[in-house]
C-alpha cells in the first residue's frame, strides 16, 4: 500500500448522478474523495439549488475540490438550463468585436464564481477548417487558422481568469481535423509533425503561460503514434508528456477527456485506460456519468508506480492553490449577469437572431446530451 494510496482520489474527475445528494451518493463521495467535480445538465434545477449543491460537494471534500462544467456559450453551455445562453464562439468570431469577446469571458467567470464553479473546460483552442464538419466542433472555435484562435480565445481566457476561474484549453493537440465525433469512434489524424506543429500546436504555444490546464482529446495521431494506430492521445505518452510537457514545456494540470466514450472504450479495456492515461502524464482522468466507474477506476489507480502518481498529486496541488473561493450568492446578482449574458447575445447577434436559441438535438453529438 503506497503511501499515496489515501490520496488516489486525488486524480479522479467524476460526474455525479442528480440536482441534489441523496445520502447514499454523499456517502459513496465521502470515501471516493474525488480531486474534482463535472457538472451537467442532470445537474442544473435553478440558481439556488446550483449553488446548494457545489457547497455541498464542497463540504464532503477533505481537500478543496475542482468544480468544473462546460461554459463555452452556445450549445454548449450548460448553464443555459437554468439562464440565459451566450454567444458561442464561431458567432463572436464572425461579429469580429474584440470588446465582446471579453465582456464573454468577464460575465462567465462572474456566472460560474457565483455558483461555485471554480474552473471551466473551455477555451476550445481547435481550429476550424470546416464550420459544417460533423466532428463535434459546430459553433465552437474562435478561429478558421491558429492566429485568430490565438487573439480571440487569448482574450475570453484572459478576462474569465480574471474573474478569479481557472481555465482548460481543449482538445489537445487539436480535433480541428477529425472527421467523425469521438463520442462515438476514434478519429483518426493523418497530418504531418510538421503541420500540425503549424496549426493545430500553435494555439498552445502562444497561449501556454496563461493556460491552467489541458484536456487531452480521444484521436489518433499518426504522427506521434505510428506504431500503434488505434492508440488514442489521452492515452499516448509520446503525446501528454513528450509533446505537451517535454516539448511545449507545459507544467500545469493535464485531464484526460471523459474516458466513458465510444472512441476509448471500444478500444481498450477500462483498467487499461485508467492505468495508460495516468502513465502518459495526465493529472486527473475523466469518468462522467457512472459513479461505479469511478470507484472501479480508484482501483485500477492503485496498481500505478509511486513515482507517476507523485507527480500527478504535485501538478494537481499547485493547481490548487489557484482555486478562487466562491462570491457571495444572491438571486439579485444571478439575475443581474443573466441579463448582461442577453445583452451580450443581443449585442452579438442583433435582436432578431438572439431570440432563436441552439436546438437541442442529440443526434449531432452526444455533446449536446451529456
Amino acid at each position: 500500500m503506497s503511501s499515496h494510496a489515501n490520496r488516489l482520489g486525488q486524480l479522479l474527475l467524476t460526474g455525479i448522478p442528480a440536482p441534489e445528494l441523496d445520502s447514499a451518493t454523499a456517502a459513496r463521495l465521502k470515501k471516493l474523495q474525488p480531486g474534482g467535480y463535472i457538472l451537467f445538465s442532470r445537474n442544473l434545477k435553478d440558481a439556488t439549488q446550483l449553488r446548494k449543491l457545489c457547497d455541498d460537494l464542497r463540504d464532503l471534500s477533505e481537500i478543496e475540490p475542482i468544480i468544473t462544467i462546460d461554459q463555452e456559450g452556445g450549445r454548449v453551455s450548460r448553464l443555459r438550463y437554468i439562464g440565459h445562453e451566450p454567444p458561442n464562439a464561431q458567432q463572436l468570431r464572425e461579429k469580429g468585436a474584440p470588446a465582446l469577446i471579453k465582456q464573454h469571458g468577464k460575465l462567465t467567470g462572474q456566472i460560474l464564481r457565483l455558483f461555485g464553479i471554480n474552473l471551466d473546460l473551455c477555451p476550445v483552442l481547435d481550429i476550424s477548417y470546416d464550420d459544417t464538419a460533423d466532428n463535434s466542433l459546430k459553433g465552437r472555435c474562435y478561429g478558421t487558422n491558429p492566429q485568430q484562435v490565438v487573439d480571440f480565445a487569448g482574450v475570453f481566457n484572459r478576462a474569465m481568469r480574471k474573474e478569479g476561474v481557472l481555465s482548460c484549453a481543449k482538445h489537445f493537440p487539436g480535433y480541428g481535423p477529425a472527421e467523425c465525433d469521438p463520442h462515438e469512434f476514434l478519429p483518426i489524424i493523418d497530418k504531418t509533425r510538421e503541420q500540425l506543429d503549424k496549426e493545430e500546436l500553435l494555439p498552445y504555444r502562444a497561449l501556454m503561460p496563461e493556460l491552467d490546464s489541458v484536456m487531452v482529446c480521444h484521436a489518433n495521431y499518426r504522427a506521434y503514434d505510428p506504431q500503434n494506430e488505434r492508440w488514442p492521445a489521452s492515452l499516448s505518452h509520446n503525446i501528454v508528456q513528450k509533446l505537451l510537457r517535454d516539448q511545449l514545456g507545459f507544467e500545469g494540470l493535464a485531464m484526460t477527456d471523459d474516458l466513458d466514450m465510444g472512441a476509448i472504450l471500444n478500444e481498450v479495456t477500462f483498467e487499461q485506460a485508467i492505468q495508460e492515461a495516468v502513465k502518459a502524464g495526465n493529472d486527473m482522468v475523466m469518468i462522467c456519468h457512472r459513479l461505479e466507474m469511478v470507484e472501479e477506476a480508484k482501483k485500477h489507480l492503485e496498481a500505478l508506480p509511486d513515482p507517476v502518481v507523485y507527480d500527478a498529486l504535485i501538478r494537481l496541488e499547485k493547481t490548487k492553490k489557484k482555486l478562487s473561493t466562491p462570491s457571495p450568492f444572491s438571486l439579485e446578482r444571478f439575475a443581474e449577469i443573466n441579463n448582461a449574458i442577453w445583452q451580450l447575445r443581443v449585442d452579438t447577434l442583433g435582436e432578431e437572431r438572439a431570440s432563436i436559441l441552439s436546438v437541442e438535438d442529440g443526434k449531432r453529438s452526444p455533446v449536446e446530451l451529456y
